[in-house]
């Protein structure tokens, strides 16, 4: 919210309807606006933003428009800066239910990750048709976060294909039994 009020003021229809003009809905969820709403909120008590004025059109509701405070322009940009630098675990769903994985029998697990990747080679066409289909309009920094996203794409796929090959040929495979026997054996010895 602070990097699209750098543009300047907005009411918080605005900065939805901006971010999906923008495509950014890719990579910022706007799904559900009660959550805009407690983003704004807080900006504001923090001090971060302020109300610039209150308009009202006829056919719409009152709108609030908020505009950054100096403190919220350098918080903004402090944000910014350490988000590019400093990776941080983002705890996705996927590797959690890929850590539980075993609890299945290998072919469901291969059949599952085949569901997988035709999805992620979807996405990955989708992705491929956007930085297409703007590489000429936009300058590269406005799709960036778009080549990022392909990259990490296309290495899910890459590592998908090779997970479901192994499960294939059996180069990957458990049981349940041999499972249950390796941790009974770590249980005792933890309590030893």
């Amino acid at each position: 919210m602070l990097a699209l009020l750098i543009a300047g003021p907005l009411h918080p229809y605005g900065m939805q309807r901006l971010i999906k003009s923008w495509g950014k809905d890719e990579v910022v969820n706007i799904g559900q606006r009660a959550n805009l709403y407690k983003t704004i909120r807080r900006l504001y008590e923090a001090g971060l933003i302020a109300v610039r004025q209150t308009e009202r059109a006829q056919q719409y509701p009152e709108r609030t428009v908020y505009e950054l405070t100096e403190e919220g322009r350098r918080a903004g940009l402090r944000w910014l800066t350490d988000m590019l630098a400093t990776p941080r675990n983002e705890y996705p769903a996927f590797p959690a239910a890929l850590s539980f994985a075993m609890l299945l029998y290998p072919d469901k697990v291969a059949d599952a990750l085949a569901q997988r990747l035709a999805a992620v080679q979807e996405r990955l066409a989708h992705l491929d048709s956007q930085l297409q289909d703007y590489r000429d309009v936009v300058p590269r920094i406005a799709l960036i976060e778009t080549e990022y996203q392909r990259a990490v794409v296309h290495a899910e796929a890459s590592w998908l294909s090779s997970v479901i090959d192994d499960l294939k040929s059996g180069k990957l495979t458990w049981s349940h039994d041999q499972l249950a026997t390796q941790a009974a054996e770590a249980f005792k010895a933890a309590g030893s």
